[in-house]
């Protein structure tokens, strides 16, 4: 049931600007795996074979440092609509931040979002769907505003203090590289 592609396709891009979430993968052969799921009108395909998204504050950084010290990368969507599939994205992945010479050309892409912090980009190797019969149904209610709310409080100051304190390493000590050439 499963099918390989070599990039994505119109109907891929199709099916990702139609899902309302998706969940990154990332370690090292060293680490704990990292699965996150993400939201918030934050992905972008760039190209049939590059996908970014903006990547919000969170408790951690797992993705950062695993992608400074490892590179692969799995993005994953499911539908919880009538239609079941599966779509993932496998990859090499790196993360953008605002010192960076690219950060411009591609932050253009994205809607402002409190909170922001990089800008995660996926050099796709391979597309795979799957026929994700056994997902349930689900009806979307509407984004969360919780964390727009706690980054808008914490402000540019706090949000850069909390990247100090809390996103510089990842849980195995690996680091991010979040702070660095700043």
């Amino acid at each position: 049931m499963a099918r390989f592609y070599p990039e994505l396709e119109a109907r891929h891009c199709d099916f990702i600007a139609a899902q309302k979430m998706f969940f990154t993968a990332s370690g090292t052969a060293s680490s704990r795996l990292n699965l996150s799921p993400k939201g918030m009108d934050s992905l972008r395909v760039l190209s049939p074979s590059r996908v970014a998204y903006l990547d919000l504050t969170g408790s951690g950084n797992e993705t950062a440092a695993h992608l400074k010290h490892d590179g692969r990368m799995t993005l994953m969507w499911c539908s919880f609509d009538a239609d079941p599939l599966i779509l993932r994205l496998y990859g090499r992945g790196r993360a953008v931040r605002r010192q960076d010479a690219t950060w411009g050309e591609l932050r253009a892409h994205f809607p402002a979002l409190p909170g922001e912090r990089q800008l995660i980009v996926l050099d796709i190797e391979s597309v795979q769907t799957s026929c994700g019969y056994a997902v349930p149904r689900y009806t979307y209610a509407g984004e969360r505003d919780t964390l727009a709310r706690w980054a808008e409080k914490k402000g540019t100051i706090g949000l850069l203090e909390y990247w100090r304190e809390k996103n510089q390493l990842s849980i195995d000590g690996l680091t991010t590289g979040l702070l660095e050439n700043t």
